[in-house]
């Protein structure tokens, strides 16, 4: 019907020769066209026992943070200067990329990025900053903008929003040996700041965690007359890993084999790693075996597999879905960030001893004034009551690359675990002066300088910090001060992996479905606060079940929108989120000193097609093989009914 218009039907026509175009000067709606090739494609299919094909819609999403975007401008005429608060993620690319559009230089441009109300991807660069800014400057006063609800579902970018043909190539013991697919990316009416960009990460990692020897992605970005899309929770990244864990799923059924045995024969063995990837990743550290092992100890495998038959005996549809992930997080290098991918951070001890530290990443919610303040207390030896995180303001946190693909921990952490390092080394050299040794004689932990042997006399930072400032007593050369700042750069992305289960049964009568159990086992590497990573999981996981069973973004075919408001856009409420049985493993970094992976976008990644699988699989004995997201339940309802009908038919057709 036309409620389904949005995706499929519109991105194909939008590429057919007769079609209206998004912009008639181009000639082409067709915006831009990218393959991935590498290995014997064709070689491999031909020599295959099985090809599974599954098409896979991956339906437009709408972010719908807590609060809408908004923005406040304030000129001041005499300095020639420009003041913007904005609920932005990237208040430092904001100060990058506004002078090229209002015309104020860099250096007098103070952005402002208070708490936003969620960000999730959306919350980037738009035309509204630049607006008020400008108005700012014309009109002598300051100019807000404040975005209403309808305004931010038709107006804010979209997520996801991709269709693909996909094909995999497999051995009749489960050994996978190529990938290929053809996808189609709706980018909307106009491009927004990383819209042609996420998409391509779906053929970067649509390998997933498995050892596949060839991979064909050739990927079609299409104008329409919808919002631009854009970074969404995940970015690219789930869309790869619903299309890889549903193909495995197939393929295991097809096949006759356990989802959780074809997954093991095609992961690469610890030893393997650093790993390198058939789409030309290098995935730094990996351990897929002991997360798989671990999420189906924690779900009870094998009592859930007799569950399920208990189940399916008594006539009730019920399924278990199983999804191993791998993702690339902490997006650093520069070789692969156009606008430079380090991250920035400074170090500063007050004079009274207390600690300031200042990132230029900025949290929105992940928690990262408590887990940098961690870090440093424990690099510093001070009290975490005794820290000060600042962030988001660009005349104090004068650089940085802000936060987004899960990096602010393992860069921003880093750039502070630098700085605090040297302030250290400087403190040394202090003590040494104060105590009468060499800075190699002195000892430090706990907070404490002394001389080595004599734990007696020990300054502590307090004492320090009034003797670098007051400047009376400072050693030949000593520059006043205990203050340092870092940039980090670091020479791989990371790559986080984890499996999540879920058992889930679906009502005949109504297609509801209800999740009996959820098992997720993340590796984010080493774990500052564990219970922020749990926080972080428990939300992505939240996204998915959207996702997976109530989220879609409608447009008719006029082209208007039609689920401009919460009451016709349907989100997972607490009813709908079950209980959680979170797991993890350690499996340290080596692309950044402290081991950190990241963890923000983990949950939305792998909990999705953990879900579509154990819906699929609770329908399997029905003899349905795949329904599109989201899994509604009238979708549902009509596909057991249709199997249903079919079924009663055979049997009058069988009768005499």
């Amino acid at each position: 019907g036309s409620a389904e218009w949005g995706l499929a039907r519109v991105l194909e026509k939008a590429l057919e020769k007769d079609s209206p175009l998004t912009h008639p000067d181009l000639g082409t709606n067709a915006a831009f066209t990218w393959s991935l090739v590498n290995g014997d494609v064709d070689g491999l299919f031909a020599s295959a026992d099985r090809v599974i094909k599954q098409r896979i819609v991956h339906q437009r999403l709408t972010p719908m943070p807590i609060e809408p975007r908004g923005c406040v401008a304030s000129f001041h005429a005499g300095e020639g200067s420009l003041t913007l608060w904005t609920s932005s993620q990237i208040p430092h690319l904001v100060r990058t990329l506004l002078p090229g559009m209002i015309g104020v230089a860099e250096n007098k441009l103070r952005i402002i990025a208070p708490e936003v109300g969620g960000g999730f991807g959306c919350k980037l660069l738009y035309v509204e900053e630049a607006m008020c800014s400008h108005l700012a400057m014309r009109l002598g006063a300051p100019v807000k903008w404040i975005e209403g609800r309808r305004e931010n579902a038709m107006a804010t970018t979209h997520g996801r929003d991709q269709i693909g043909d996909f094909e995999l190539a497999v051995k009749n013991d489960g050994t996978v040996l190529a990938i290929k697919a053809r996808a189609i990316a709706d980018l909307g009416s106009y491009l927004q700041l990383l819209t042609p960009t996420v998409p391509t990460l779906t053929g970067l990692i649509i390998s997933g965690c498995y050892k596949l020897k060839a991979v064909r992605f050739e990927l079609t970005g299409v104008y329409t007359n919808k919002m631009a899309t854009d970074a969404y929770r995940g970015a690219g990244r789930p869309e790869a890993t619903f299309a890889i864990e549903r193909l495995m799923d197939l393929a295991a059924a097809e096949l006759g084999l356990d989802p959780g045995k074809i997954r093991q024969k095609n992961f690469p063995k610890p030893g393997e790693f650093p790993f390198q990837t058939v789409t030309g990743l290098t995935y730094d550290s990996g351990n897929y075996q002991r997360t798989l092992k671990k999420a189906q100890d924690l779900a009870r495998w094998d009592a859930l597999l007799r569950q399920r038959e208990q189940a399916r005996q008594a006539g009730r549809l019920f399924g278990i879905g199983l999804s191993t992930y791998v993702e690339i997080c902490a997006l650093g290098p520069s070789k692969i960030m156009a606008a430079g991918g380090w991250e920035w951070g400074c170090v500063r001890l007050e004079m009274s001893g207390k600690v300031t530290l200042i990132t230029g990443a900025t949290p929105h919610g992940q928690g990262q004034e408590t887990s940098f303040a961690q870090i440093i207390g424990d690099r510093l030896g001070v009290p975490m009551a005794d820290i000060v995180v600042l962030h988001g303001d660009t005349a104090s946190a004068h650089y940085g690359r802000d936060t987004y693909g899960s990096r602010a921990t393992a860069l921003g952490g880093t750039a502070l675990i630098m700085s605090a390092d040297k302030v250290i080394a400087k403190a040394r050299i202090l003590a040494g002066a104060l105590l009468g040794a060499s800075a190699k004689k002195i000892d430090f932990r706990g907070g404490k300088f002394w001389v080595k042997g004599k734990p007696k006399n020990a300054l502590d930072w307090k004492r320090l910090a009034a003797e670098a400032y007051v400047a009376k007593n400072l050693p030949a050369n000593f520059e006043p001060g205990l203050e340092a700042s870092s940039f980090f750069e670091p020479k791989n992305c990371t790559f986080p992996f984890g499996t999540h289960i879920v058992a889930a049964e679906v009502e005949r009568e109504t297609g509801d479905v209800k999740i009996v159990k959820y098992v997720a086992v993340d590796d984010c590497g080493r774990q500052v606060n564990p219970l922020l990573v749990e926080g972080q999981v428990q939300g992505g996981i939240a996204h998915s079940l959207g996702q997976a069973l109530f989220e879609r973004t409608v447009y008719d075919e006029n082209g208007q929108l039609l689920t401009g408001e919460f009451t016709d856009y349907p989100m997972p409420r607490a009813r709908d989120i079950p209980e959680y049985i979170i797991g993890s493993t350690v499996t340290p970094s080596p692309s950044n000193p402290m081991g950190i992976k990241g963890v923000g976008e983990a949950g939305t990644i792998g909990a999705t097609p953990a879900i579509a699988n154990a819906v699929m699989d609770a329908l399997a004995p029905l003899g349905i093989r795949h329904i599109d997201l989201p899994l509604l339940p009238e979708k549902l309802w009509r596909a057991i009914e249709e199997k249903r009908v079919g079924q009663g038919k055979k049997k009058q057709r069988s009768q005499p």
